[in-house]
């Protein structure tokens, strides 16, 4: 149980680091991908689907929107739009 717990917050405290140095197009993939796949999951155990398939198919259907999303805020800083 120790050692679940050590690797949970060893895992919170680098994802939390990983985002400082990253684009807002990669940080807008990163975070959509992570929504992207709960929700592919959540929805398809509801509709008792494959747990699996959901959190993938979700997982990069939020991450190009995430990215696509990022890029958008990026070139607003950039440009001043």
């Amino acid at each position: 149980m120790r050692t679940i717990l050590a690797s949970m917050l060893i895992l919170a405290f680098l994802s939390l680091s990983a985002c400082t140095r990253m684009s807002p197009t990669q940080q807008g993939a990163l975070s959509g991908a992570a929504l992207g796949a709960g929700a592919g999951l959540g929805i398809s155990a509801l509709a008792g689907g494959n747990l699996g398939v959901g959190a993938l198919v979700g997982g990069a259907l939020g991450g190009v929107a995430g990215g696509i999303y990022g890029n958008e805020q990026e070139r607003r800083q950039y440009y001043g739009n």
